[in-house]
């Protein structure tokens, strides 16, 4: 159902992209909500059904509980938001000061992968980034 790793196919570019909403908020576990609210309304804006959206609050709410114990003091959280029809690519990052190995065999992980249809873990240039991408289980949305 997930892939699994840095650089999955729907993930690769994305840096080179401008995201379509783009969150900054202070790496505390206290704005986790706001993330995952914001993530829910984008999620309604591209009309996914119910079930999916909540998956998607959920696995968000899972890639910020991995990333934010890594951040650096002071940080922020930012969260990028990739609309297109039937998908929500979500990536989200905070500025690390050491060297990060994503845990794999996390419980937070191993939720983010079974709900995401997408998602990968790196490392790089200073930063921890979590990308998922949920796409709708019905084709007919966004079409």
């Amino acid at each position: 159902m997930a892939s699994i790793g840095a650089g999955s196919d729907t993930t690769t570019g994305l840096r080179d992209t401008r995201a379509d909403v783009e969150l900054r908020l202070p790496a505390d576990g206290a704005f986790a909500s706001v993330l995952r609210t914001t993530t829910a309304g984008l999620a309604a804006r591209l009309d996914f059904p119910i079930d999916d959206i909540e998956d998607l609050r959920i696995a968000v709410g899972e890639a910020s509980a991995m990333v934010l114990p890594q951040a650096a003091p002071g940080s922020d959280l930012t969260c990028r938001f990739y609309m297109s029809p039937a998908a929500l690519t979500v990536t989200v990052s905070v500025d690390v000061d050491h060297e990060v190995a994503p845990d794999f065999d996390s419980f937070a992980w191993q939720v983010l992968t079974t709900l995401a249809s997408h998602a990968s873990a790196d490392t790089d240039a200073g930063a921890f980034v979590i990308t998922l991408t949920m796409e709708s289980g019905h084709p007919e949305i966004g079409g």
